[in-house]
């Protein structure tokens, strides 16, 4: 009887131990699953702190990238907006000069033009002062000319034979060839229509062998300087 008491005993220390084992078993699996799992978190949480890190490393590049990227695009508007202020600035600077070459350019024209006017007033009024000169001379030599021609008219065909009346013709003739050269010469007067601009009639009459308005005699010869009359023909004008 005590033997089978023992024996009962012993099983149940045996069972006792057993269950002991079984739970200590049990716990240790329990603490493994649980170190697992914090494993497992602790992984994960790791997992997703690199991922976190990368994605904020992303994330700051990009930012990176869209600054460099706004920055350079800044840079490029900057340097876009210089260039067009530079061209701006010298497209004024050229307008400028181009205006002040066609300044330069009118003031020279209008004074070569003010000069060429001045040359040639001054060469006309040279010209005017000359031929008036001229007349002047040749209106104090005009009666000289007429006292010779009254003189040689006075000559007898007897006395032109003479050496005083050949050498008064021979100084008569010198005259009108300088006259001639210097561009002096007589008016043609003597059957010629009247003209109030080369005649001066001092007479009137009446010719029925010549036609109306007509000079037949001239009483003293009118000379002509070129186109300017320096004395009228003194004339007589029939019908």
């Amino acid at each position: 009887m005590d033997k089978a008491i023992e024996i009962m005993k012993a099983a149940m220390e045996k069972e006792t131990v057993m269950k002991e084992q079984e739970k200590e078993s049990t716990n240790q699996t329990k603490d493994k699953e649980e170190n697992v799992t914090e494993n497992d978190v602790a992984m994960d949480t790791e997992e997703n702190v690199n991922i976190d890190a990368l994605f904020e490393d992303t994330a700051e590049d990009n930012t990176e990238n869209q600054d460099d990227e706004a920055e350079s695009e800044k840079k490029e508007k900057q340097n876009k907006a210089n260039k067009s202020l530079f061209k701006n600035s010298k497209s004024k600077e050229l307008a400028a000069k181009d205006q002040k070459i066609e300044e330069l350019t009118d003031r020279l024209m209008r004074t070569m033009a003010e000069f060429d006017n001045y040359r040639k007033r001054t060469e006309k009024e040279k010209s005017q002062m000359y031929d008036m000169g001229v007349k002047a001379i040749i209106e104090k030599l005009l009666p000289i000319v007429d006292n010779f021609e009254r003189g040689l008219g006075t000559i007898t065909e007897k006395e032109k034979e003479s050496g005083f009346a050949q050498g008064i013709e021979m100084i008569y003739k010198q005259l009108l060839a300088a006259f001639d050269e210097i561009g002096v010469k007589p008016i043609d007067a003597v059957g010629k229509e009247f003209d109030p601009n080369l005649h001066n009639a001092v007479m009137h009459g009446e010719d029925e062998s010549l036609g109306e308005n007509i000079v037949s005699d001239e009483f003293q010869k009118g000379y002509l300087y070129r186109d300017i009359v320096i004395r009228h023909s003194m004339v007589k004008v029939v019908n």
